[in-house]
């Protein structure tokens, strides 16, 4: 039985000096500190680049391919004031906004959002010379406090809206980082980030560099992806004190026919399903949840909730970076190792100074660190 404290967000805060949040990412990517953690107890202290000793020919990892689209977008008000827009999603609610041959619908958020009214035009501008592009605010979203913004037509898909993005907006650093100059765009994207969608990366990726990934084909692991398109709410702090009845906000996934099959075969010769980033913990656990318990095809919203007393179907292993207090991805990972264990270990971490957060380091969970609670049951293997 899950103990009752586990079962309140404020069980699951700590004090983060703020000096420890990563303001900038190493060089090389793999050069980033890792806090492995034992089976029983303690851990080890390595750097990413180790990771690929802990794993074996024959492990199956699961990378998430999403890519971050330049969401951040400065518009000018008809008083002449500057409004940032942050491009969310296509805003899919049914029935459809009227007009819709007037332009696409996103979803967004306004900051300042409050002296913003419905019906008001935004202005963007690309440059000197260029025409301006008019954005109107359509509806508000009362469920998230965003905003309805109409863009122009042919933008109604994540890659048609890339190259739009791309002219006008930036690449939307959570604001945590302060002192993000000379970062460059493409330091915020996995390597093997492929498929355009998401306004925030999947951070335990961005430790997974080109020599890293190649070493561990020669090792004989094997690699899949699963898609999800990563929003901000994945990284905001709860407020709900009692978590039972906790609901997040649904996320697009996609599990494709391909890597079904690259998880049946790691089962078949012996290997370990291992997850980078609670991204992929989710879309593969999602998606297993929405057919009994069992790795499906599938593309569409989830809606998961793990939190301890979660039992994984799919996944056995996770390499993750440390994360925000009282957040749902700190609840995943207790869910792996125990609330007590992984504050513990956060503890251990801040001690040591390991840097926190999208540009921070990693801790490798193997599956001997997983409580027996979390492990998979023998009535729902596929």
């Amino acid at each position: 039985m899950t103990p009752a404290e586990d079962r309140l967000l404020s069980s699951y805060d700590f004090h983060l000096p703020r000096e420890l949040i990563a303001q900038q990412p190493v060089e090389p990517r793999h050069s980033a500190r890792l806090l492995i953690v034992e089976p029983g107890e303690g851990a080890r202290h390595r750097q990413v680049w180790d990771w690929i000793e802990e794993l074996r020919p024959g492990d199956l990892v699961v990378v998430n391919d999403t890519r971050v689209l330049q969401a951040r977008l400065m518009a000018r008000r008809p008083s002449g004031g500057l409004v940032e827009v942050l491009v969310l999603e296509p805003w899919t609610l049914s029935p459809p906004a009227p007009h819709q041959e007037e332009g696409c619908d996103w979803l967004c958020l306004l900051k300042p959002a409050k002296r913003v009214k419905i019906g008001e035009v935004l202005e963007l501008q690309a440059g000197p010379g260029d025409p301006p592009v008019r954005l109107q605010v359509v509806a508000m979203d009362p469920v998230s406090g965003g905003r309805v913004v109409r863009f122009p037509p042919g933008l109604a898909e994540p890659s048609a809206m890339e190259p739009f993005l791309r002219r006008y907006g930036a690449i939307p650093l959570p604001p945590y980082i302060h002192a993000a100059g000379g970062v460059e765009n493409d330091r915020y994207q996995t390597r093997y980030a492929a498929k355009p969608g998401a306004v925030a990366a999947p951070t335990a990726g961005l430790h997974l560099s080109d020599a890293l990934l190649q070493r561990l084909q020669e090792r004989g692991v094997e690699r899949a992806t699963v898609t999800l398109h990563v929003g901000l709410g994945t990284f905001r702090p709860l407020e709900q004190e009692h978590l039972e009845d906790l609901q997040l906000h649904s996320e697009w996934v996609e599990v494709t026919g391909e890597l079904v099959a690259a998880v049946e075969a790691a089962r078949l010769r012996g290997g370990r399903v291992m997850a980078v980033g609670t991204t992929s913990v989710r879309s593969l656990e999602g998606v297993a949840a929405l057919h009994g318990g069992r790795l499906q095809p599938h593309a569409g919203a989830v809606n998961l909730v793990i939190q301890p007393g979660f039992r994984f179907q799919v996944v056995q292993g996770l390499l993750t970076n440390f994360h925000l207090p009282k957040s749902s991805l700190l609840l995943l990972v207790s869910a792996l190792i125990g609330r007590q264990r992984l504050l513990s270990l956060y503890g251990e971490a801040i001690r040591r100074r390991y840097r926190f957060f999208s540009f921070g380091d990693a801790m490798w969970i193997p599956p001997e660190a997983m409580v027996e609670a979390a492990r998979k049951g023998p009535t729902l293997s596929p």
